[in-house]
C-alpha cells in the first residue's frame, strides 16, 4: 500500500481529496490544517499501487511542487481482502530507483573495484570460493535493472546512462583484477599460465547455449528481485554472468593470453546483452499484465 502526503493550500487539497475518493485512485483521505498557517494544510490518503502514476500526474497538473509531495510505500501486515492482489510493480517507484542507480556513484565504483580484487585472486588461483565472494560484493544488478526500466519506459537517456555505468563498473573490475595480476607478476608470485578449464573458470572464454540461457534467466531474476526488494539476495546469480568474465579479461591481458582475453570479452558482451533482454522482457510483460488487470478491474484498489 502507498500513502500520499501532500502539502498545499486548503482549497487545493480539499479538491484533491475529493478527486482521489471519486476517481477510485485513493481512499481514507484526511485533511489537517497547518498549525501556523490557517490557509494551508496536509492531506494524507491511501493510494493504490497501480494508481501511483496517475496520482502523481494529477498532482503535477493541479500545481503542487515536488517538494510538497511524498508518496510512501507501506507494508500492510493485515490479511488482504478476499479476491485482492498485491501490486509489486509500482512504476514511479521503479523509475525513481532506476534514476538513482544509473549513476556511477563512488560507492558503486568502490564495490566493483573490490569485486575485481577478489575475483582477480580467484581467477589467478582458480579458487571458486573467492570468485563467488566477488560476485556477492558486486552491485552490477543495479545498473542492469535501471537500463531495463529505461528501455521499457522509453527513457533512452536513462538507459544509456545505466549501460554506461555498468560498462564503467565492469571496466573497473577488469582493471583492478589486472592490477592484482600485475603486482603478483612483478613480485614473481604469479603462477605460470592461466588455466581456463579449471573448476569455476570453465566457459569464461567460449560462448555456448548455456551462456545465453543462464544470462537470460539471471536477467529475469534481477528484475523480479528489484520489484520485491530482494536484489541483494540474488546478486550472486546476476554477477555470475559478469564478474568472473571481467576479472578474467584483466588477468588474461597481464599474462598475455590475448585470445583468451578476447574470448572472455565476447562472453561478457553476450552475457550483458542477454541480461538486458531477460530483464526488459520480464518488466514489459509485467507492466502490460498490471495495466490489463487494472483496466479490467481485477486489481482491488487500496490492496496494493
Amino acid at each position: 500500500m502507498l500513502q500520499l502526503r501532500a502539502f498545499a493550500d486548503l482549497t487545493t487539497l480539499d479538491a484533491l481529496g475529493a478527486w482521489l475518493e471519486t476517481s477510485g485512485h485513493g481512499r481514507h483521505a484526511v485533511l489537517v490544517p497547518v498549525q501556523r498557517d490557517a490557509h494551508s494544510g496536509l492531506l494524507t490518503a491511501d493510494v493504490a499501487g497501480d494508481s501511483a502514476q496517475e496520482v502523481l500526474a494529477h498532482l503535477q497538473e493541479v500545481g503542487l511542487r515536488p517538494a510538497d509531495i511524498e508518496l510512501l510505500r507501506l507494508e500492510n501486515i493485515d490479511p488482504a481482502p478476499p479476491g485482492s492482489r498485491t501490486v509489486s510493480l509500482i512504476w514511479p517507484d521503479m523509475l525513481g530507483l532506476a534514476r538513482r542507480n544509473a549513476r556511477p556513484v563512488g560507492r558503486y565504483v568502490a564495490f566493483m573495484a573490490v569485486a575485481g580484487v577478489i575475483a582477480g585472486y580467484g581467477v589467478i588461483t582458480t579458487n571458486p570460493t573467492l570468485i563467488v565472494g566477488a560476485m556477492a560484493v558486486s552491485p552490477d544488478t543495479l545498473p542492469v535493472v535501471s537500463a531495463c526500466v529505461g528501455i521499457v519506459g522509453g527513457r533512452w537517456r536513462l538507459a544509456v546512462h545505466a549501460v554506461g555505468t555498468l560498462g564503467f563498473g565492469l571496466a573497473v573490475t577488469a582493471l583492478t583484477a589486472a592490477a592484482v595480476a600485475g603486482i603478483l607478476d612483478q613480485t614473481n608470485r604469479l603462477p605460470s599460465g592461466l588455466s581456463n578449464d579449471a573448476p569455476g573458470l570453465e566457459g569464461l572464454i567460449t560462448i555456448g547455449i548455456g551462456t545465453v540461457g543462464v544470462a537470460l534467466a539471471a536477467g529475469v531474476a534481477a528484475m523480479l528481485a528489484q520489484e520485491t526488494r530482494a536484489s541483494s539476495a540474488v546478486g550472486v546469480a546476476i554477477s555470475i554472468t559478469t564478474i568472473p568474465a571481467a576479472a578474467y579479461i584483466g588477468v588474461a591481458l597481464v599474462v598475455r593470453q590475448l585470445s583468451d582475453a578476447s574470448g572472455a570479452l565476447a562472453v561478457l558482451g553476450v552475457n550483458v546483452a542477454m541480461l538486458l533482454v531477460g530483464g526488459t522482457v520480464t518488466l514489459a510483460l509485467q507492466r502490460w499484465f498490471y495495466r490489463q488487470s487494472a483496466s479490467s478491474g481485477a486489481v482491488v484498489r487500496g490492496s496494493a
